[in-house]
């Protein structure tokens, strides 16, 4: 059979299999690849433009190295569709993201080729380089590979530059992949990438130095302990010659490339040329996002995770919402923002590489000066944000909550311990559905109320949203952090009238006497219809700190069971904050916490996990009936 006749790919069902096949079969295999991850994605959205870039590396890397014995570590994972269909789960790839199927993100629970946990960005090169380690201390008789593979932007984290200090100081074999597309997921920011989108090497003079370098080692005049010093000294005659400085190599770390990162036959021969190589080492790959679909090659930031779409005609199910179709709460946010920015020349904006995916681009594109992407760098927009709030503007950073876990010492000392008012818009809150463990909002509430000053609230409603960012706009305070689901509001329109919220105060939306059910966020609708038709009282606490004492004073004279209802973790949130203000005060109230259990929750939709978890609206009344029963 020749290589175009038949589909390899459903040949493949390991590695081996496609290492069996001949180098020249590897474009066949690369475009079927690419056809499979087009076809599946349009019915089941999933992380498309990144996977369909890294077609060729993926290929290549797999065929070279031996996996899973030698290790491949994807950081970030929006690269790894790919992966996933070659190492064995191309018959299972429709299930993934959603519940029981596959995760949308390399999960070593789930398969051995999945070597460590990709969801957070710039983590692989860290933990590539303590396998490495691992490897070499452990003395393995048969010398294991491994390789780091950092893209989409992730190479400007700082986990990322900490792992590169550390692995040129630290003996190893490391290879790093660098996925090179240009983009996070809007366009990439930063003089780093603008310096590697011009950052130029000689393959012929690589090639020159790697075998004057092996014929003095057989030569017993250089040792791989003198090498460092060696490589400096080639490092700075090369950057001489050549005008330009490398910043890879200024680190002792051999950089080859860049390479055209979609020729796989040349990405293969590169490989097999340094895989052996002794030290670390980084191969420079240019690739395009989207490669092979020309919508998403156009505009990659729409493509990053582009929801259901016409494999013919490249028509996204976005581009065309329903009509009268509620406004996502990012939206809400992004709007308000702009309005309020008008209104107040010190209000600024700032994303951490996520415009599109917060609504900061709204503001960003009517007031580009006042907007601030700093890349995939959270600590830095904490800290960044709190330095403008010291000297008279009013920051509104918009984080993703998993994202903003990184910056969690900032918060502390950068914005906190100086009481300055930075508002925190703290996007995907809570259950986010398919994107799974790695991305849910879980921990926000818990890790923030801990913080002295800090002021945490979270909206019911898209109108209660904007009235807590004109309140924060307006008020004399230190940090406030704003918490919002990902998904629909209740608006219709992003116009709604905003008013002064007086800070740490709820409201009491049901009367009753069995049970009192203390709710915060959205969650306040699904305990209103939990508690229909019984003798249970509601109420929305809009604060999970301050709590609005008066409210807990209330429910405590009632003498009935409390429920808390809140869509992050149950452990530390806004329940225990009840339960110790109850048990400080000597109520012997029983306190039933509802929320996120003490647990890494799967994938699947918000609705099916907020199930599975207890506090969908079945689950609160199942709560409230055992609590009148009892």
């Amino acid at each position: 059979m020749t290589h175009t006749e038949g589909k390899l790919l459903d040949l493949i069902d390991s590695p081996a299999d496609l290492r069996a096949l001949p180098v020249e079969a590897l474009p066949q295999v690369c475009a079927e690849l690419r056809q499979f991850i087009i076809e599946a994605c349009s019915v089941n959205p999933g992380h498309f433009g990144s996977s369909m870039g890294a077609v060729e590396l993926t290929v290549a890397l797999h065929y070279v190295f031996d996996t899973p014995y030698d290790r491949i570590v994807w950081d970030v994972g929006h690269q790894a569709y790919g992966h996933k269909i070659l190492t064995g789960r191309r018959d299972s790839f429709g299930s993934i993201r959603t519940l029981g199927g596959l995760s949308g993100f390399p999960n070593p629970d789930e398969s051995e080729y999945d070597t460590f946990t990709a969801g957070h960005a710039s983590n692989a090169i860290s933990a590539a380089l303590g396998m490495a380690v691992a490897s070499r201390l452990r003395g393995d008789s048969h010398p294991r590979h491994v390789v780091a593979v950092i893209g989409d932007a992730s190479i400007s984290g700082g986990l990322a530059f900490e792992g590169l200090n550390n692995a040129s100081s630290t003996p190893n074999n490391m290879l790093i992949v660098l996925n090179d597309n240009d983009m996070s997921i809007d366009r990439n920011v930063g003089s780093l990438n603008s310096y590697l989108a011009h950052l130029t090497t000689s393959p012929g003079y690589n090639r020159l130095r790697l075998r004057a370098f092996n014929l003095l080692k057989r030569l017993h005049l250089v040792t791989d302990k003198s090498r460092g010093a060696i490589l400096r000294f080639n490092n700075s005659l090369k950057s001489l010659l050549v005008r330009e400085q490398n910043i890879f190599e200024g680190l002792n770390i051999r950089y080859f490339g860049p390479f055209d990162g979609h020729d796989v036959v040349k990405i293969v021969g590169v490989l097999r040329d340094i895989r052996d190589m002794q030290g670390p080492r980084i191969l420079h790959l240019r690739t395009v996002k989207g490669k092979g679909f020309p919508a998403a090659e156009s505009e990659p930031w729409k493509w990053h995770a582009p929801g259901k779409f016409d494999p013919a005609t490249g028509r996204r199910a976005a581009d065309t919402p329903a009509i009268g179709s509620q406004l996502k709460y990012q939206d809400v946010f992004g709007h308000t923002l702009l309005e309020l920015a008008r209104a107040d020349s010190r209000i600024v904006g700032v994303t951490a590489a996520m415009a599109s995916g917060t609504s900061m681009n709204i503001m960003q594109e009517a007031m580009p000066e006042r907007v601030f992407d700093v890349g995939i760098s959270e600590e830095h927009a904490v800290t960044f944000s709190g330095g403008m709030a010291k000297d008279g503007l009013r920051p509104f950073a918009a984080i993703y909550s998993s994202f903003l876990q990184r910056g969690y010492d900032q918060l502390i000392h950068d914005v906190a311990a100086q009481r300055l008012p930075v508002t925190l818009c703290i996007d995907r809150a809570g259950l986010v559905g398919e994107d799974g463990m790695t991305h849910h909002g879980a921990l926000d509430i818990a890790y923030l109320r801990s913080i002295p000053g800090m002021t945490v609230a979270a909206p019911s409603s898209g109108a209660m949203l904007r009235s807590l960012m004109y309140t924060a706009a307006h008020t004399d305070h230190g940090p406030i952090a704003i918490r919002y689901p990902r998904g629909s509001s209740d608006l219709m329109a992003a116009d709604t009238p905003m008013e002064m919220m007086a800070v740490g105060r709820g409201r009491r939306l049901r009367d009753g006497s069995a049970v009192a059910v203390l709710a915060l966020g959205p969650v306040v609708a699904d305990a209103l219809k939990a508690a229909a038709d019984t003798d249970t009282a509601v109420y929305d606490m809009i604060y999970a700190k301050p709590l609005d004492e008066d409210i807990l004073a209330e429910v405590a004279a009632k003498g009935c069971p409390i429920i808390t209802v809140e869509d992050a973790a149950a452990s530390g949130g806004m329940g225990s904050a009840v339960a110790e203000w109850m048990a400080a005060r000597g109520h012997a109230a029983t306190v039933t916490r509802l929320g996120i259990p003490d647990d890494f929750v799967t994938h699947g939709t918000p609705a099916q996990l907020r199930h599975i978890c207890g506090y969908d609206t079945e689950g609160i009344a199942r709560a409230i009936s055992q609590a009148i029963s009892k």
